[in-house]
């Protein structure tokens, strides 16, 4: 993984169900090949060893559980993800919250076990609190713009410039990136002047009419 790079989460959509997540899996991969750009893919839970297996694509998991391995039923370990092939994780996105104390536990535990962490966050004081976590990413994201069609770049661009400083003032290691609304080129390019390390974004690629076509003009924009 390299930065700046493009974060596709696909959630739960049916577009990316099963065969159809690695089909788009598959055209991410041509557009990374035919742009050398760098991106990553959250495939839903339940295909990321497929979809890790089949394609060359790094592939995260949306959601990881601190639960121990053993008799605990129903949750996704750290251990479970990274020995079906995944190379890191998603965290605390605003569709699926985790609270403070766990967060910290799951990232440490993360890093024992070889994973890379993004951490999502909706405000700039939540991007401070958990870059006292280490992860490798910070996702800045504001709820009431996700799956929109207006870009966090443009309908609140002071919000990435003060989650950007606020990060890079405590751990200049942690990267962050920007995300909800994210769907275009100019949004990924505008992103990157504002001091992001890249994007997350789900509904622009996953719901694309060519994801293919998309990703390349995205990839092209870093």
């Amino acid at each position: 993984m390299r930065s700046p790079i493009v974060v596709v989460n696909f959630k739960t959509y049916p577009e990316v169900c099963g065969a159809r997540g690695l089909e788009i899996a598959r055209k991410i991969d041509e557009a990374m090949r035919e742009t050398k750009g760098s991106a990553v893919i959250a495939p839903q839970q339940t295909d990321l060893a497929l979809i890790a297996r089949e394609a060359k694509v790094p592939v995260f998991a949306q959601h990881l559980d601190n639960a121990v391995q053993g008799s605990t039923t129903g949750y996704v370990t750290p251990e479970g993800v990274k020995a079906a092939g995944c190379v890191g994780t998603l965290l605390n996105h605003s569709e699926h919250r985790i609270r403070g104390d766990e967060l910290e536990l799951i990232v440490e535990r993360c890093r024992k076990a070889g994973l890379k962490t993004i951490v999502c966050s909706n405000t700039v004081a939540v991007c401070k609190a958990c870059t006292h976590f280490a992860p490798d990413f910070i996702a800045i994201e504001p709820p009431e713009l996700i799956g929109g069609d207006l870009s966090v770049t443009s309908a609140d661009p002071k919000i990435v410039e003060s989650a950007v400083e606020a990060v890079k003032g405590i751990d200049p290691k942690v990267k962050v990136l920007c995300g909800a609304g994210v769907k275009t080129g100019t949004d990924v390019k505008k992103a990157i002047e504002l001091g992001a390390d890249g994007v997350l974004l789900a509904s622009g690629i996953v719901k694309a009419k060519d994801p293919k076509a998309v990703m390349i003009e995205m990839l092209r924009a870093l």
